[in-house]
């Protein structure tokens, strides 16, 4: 069985090398809805594949993070990196650049391990992340699947390389959960939600 729970970010960008003239070369922004799906074969002690509730916590401190902020590739001139961070309180500074193919690759590597390193105590089993849908546009999107979010042909993620704003950061429930997701740190769900 499938699951999806559906998230929303305000966010600029520019996608340096793309076609349209308007995307490589000037900052720009779109609502985003991010779709976050979860398979699994069982049903956990409340008869769920896994509770939306349990996706209102860290998961969604990390997918808020891109919401009213810049997103910056940091092979993009320094110039313009600085300005950006001088010049917004809120930004994420990413290894690949800010595309809707690659915001999904990011945020499923981000949302994938931390769920393998989140207990689960309600009965869940086998929860995997099945995919990440990013629509940039009421009328485009790019899904991710795993063997995309971790392929060196798009581009490698070094999760050491996303960087994210002391703005963003201080607005998380945990202020170290980028930290403790990277140096593999378990979280346990909560009993209630």
């Amino acid at each position: 069985m499938i699951i999806r729970k559906k998230f929303k970010f305000e966010n600029a960008h520019i996608v340096r090398g793309c076609s349209s003239e308007r995307c490589r070369s000037s900052l720009h922004g779109h609502s985003y809805i991010v779709e976050v799906l979860f398979e699994s074969n069982f049903l956990d002690n409340g008869q769920m594949v896994y509770d939306f509730g349990l996706m209102k916590q860290n998961m969604k401190d990390l997918i808020d993070s891109f919401d009213h902020a810049v997103t910056l590739w940091d092979a993009d001139e320094s110039r313009y990196i600085e300005d950006m961070k001088k010049h917004s309180d809120r930004w994420v500074q990413l290894p690949v650049s800010p595309s809707a193919e690659q915001f999904s690759r990011v945020l499923f590597i981000m949302i994938n391990e931390l769920l393998k390193l989140t207990t689960m105590i309600n009965g869940e089993k086998k929860v995997k992340l099945h995919s990440v849908i990013v629509h940039e546009t009421a009328t485009g999107y790019a899904q991710g699947f795993e063997e995309d979010a971790y392929s060196e042909l798009m581009g490698s993620i070094n999760m050491n390389e996303i960087v994210f704003s002391d703005a963003i950061r201080s607005d998380w429930n945990d202020v170290l959960l980028w930290e403790k997701i990277k140096s593999g740190e378990g979280f346990v769900n909560p009993t209630t939600v």
